[in-house]
């Protein structure tokens, strides 16, 4: 992503590929250290808000290549350019770049869950306040299931950890809570009752 890889393209031209908010906002953060950025989109129109255009639109560091998509990129270890193609009059070209930035959207891949546990309007798992627990006892969640707005992996990581800690109260909670004491000794199970 660009906040954790922007700052090895320093001086250098990359393309972001989205016409979304997630785009602009990629693309105007990469001019911080890119020298050119070129934003590829499929459409001739953007989805990104109007503020978000006006600022990609206004920064003398990126450039639009609109009704486009990548069909090939080039470069073995490392990125030295695209194969473009209009998706209006099917015609090629190429472009010379030392990277690409992909923001063409982030649903959050819930989809598993869906009449499961309860979603939040952006399609994230929703939380009971600010813990890992779902709607769902003994349900919890972390990365970017739950989070509609940073999706980095340290944010990730860290809710991992909540969730870690939160499955550990649920399970001291379970085991106080238990009529039947844990036995002393090792419980042999059956294999036909493991199948």
């Amino acid at each position: 992503c660009a906040t954790c890889d922007g700052f090895f393209f320093r001086e250098r031209v990359i393309a972001v590929v989205g016409g979304g908010d997630s785009a602009m906002e990629e693309a105007t953060f990469l001019t911080k250290f890119a020298s050119k950025v070129y934003i590829i989109h499929r459409r001739d129109e953007l989805r990104a808000s109007k503020i978000m255009q006006d600022r990609a639109f206004a920064n003398e560091k990126i450039e639009f290549i609109l009704n486009s998509e990548i069909i090939d990129i080039s470069g073995g270890d490392q990125v030295t350019g695209a194969t473009l193609r209009n998706t209006v009059s099917g015609e090629t070209s190429e472009l010379a770049l030392d990277g690409i930035f992909v923001a063409i959207g982030h649903d959050p891949r819930t989809h598993l869950v869906h009449g499961v546990l309860e979603l939040t309007e952006d399609g994230t798992i929703q939380l009971e306040g600010r813990s890992s627990r779902t709607s769902v006892p003994g349900v919890f969640a972390a990365g970017d299931v739950i989070d509609p707005t940073y999706r980095q992996a340290v944010t990730a990581a860290g809710s991992g950890a909540v969730a870690a800690l939160d499955v550990e109260h649920y399970l001291a909670a379970l085991l106080e809570d238990a009529t039947d004491p844990l036995p002393d000794e090792p419980v042999d199970v059956p294999s036909e009752a493991l199948a």
